[in-house]
């Protein structure tokens, strides 16, 4: 997108990426955890964090609600406002990623051209989407916070998989499937998966 602000230069820091990834020991990333509600998505992110943070990993989680007090309050779940909402998480996380941290999104995002919009913001190999892969059935049947019942009755609008779309991703680096494992085995598969692509080197630094 073009900026509305004009006579605007992009200031450079003389800290690099790859300076705070030797300091670190590990690559910075963006890995993007996309799903229904009540598949895993923030469950699973926070215990993927905490293995990664116990191997002296620097991290940092967006989650879909918390942003929503803040950054998005002005924001609501028409298609524009996700769009618009999925946009800003891109941007925030595209400059968490150039500070050397391992960045986990915990949202819905539930348009793959938005999700697509976000992976073409950073270099090949630095979006890393997963898939919390849960049948809408049992996700109904956990519903967490009662939003499953709500839309049933009407009382939500435009709720995902019920009323709005979901639109599962094709080609999703990791596919977790929440409803056959336990959350610590599917984080382990998330780290095994990380290490695999070469986030980090063991338990040590690269």
């Amino acid at each position: 997108m073009t900026p509305k602000s004009r006579n605007i230069t992009w200031a450079h820091s003389a800290i690099t990426r790859e300076m705070r990834a030797k300091k670190n020991g590990h690559h910075s990333s963006i890995i993007w955890f996309t799903g229904l509600s009540g598949s895993g998505k923030s469950t699973l992110t926070r215990r993927v964090e905490e293995k990664l943070f116990e191997r002296g990993c620097q991290t940092y989680i967006l989650d879909g609600d918390n942003v929503r007090f803040g950054l998005n309050n002005d924001l609501g779940f028409s298609p524009e406002d996700r769009t618009e909402n999925i946009r800003r998480i891109g941007e925030v996380s595209k400059l968490l990623l150039d500070s050397g941290a391992i960045v986990l999104t915990a949202f819905i995002s539930p348009y793959r051209t938005d999700r697509d919009v976000n992976r073409e913001l950073v270099d090949s190999g630095d979006f890393i989407e997963v898939f919390t892969k849960c049948s809408l059935e049992e996700c109904e049947k956990r519903d967490p916070k009662g939003l499953y019942k709500k839309a049933r009755s009407g009382e939500i609008p435009n709720f995902t998989g019920i009323s709005a779309p979901y639109e599962e991703p094709l080609n999703a680096e990791i596919v977790i499937e929440t409803d056959k494992f336990n959350v610590d085995e599917c984080a382990d598969m998330v780290i095994a998966a990380l290490q695999e692509r070469g986030i980090f080197d063991g338990d040590k630094a690269l």
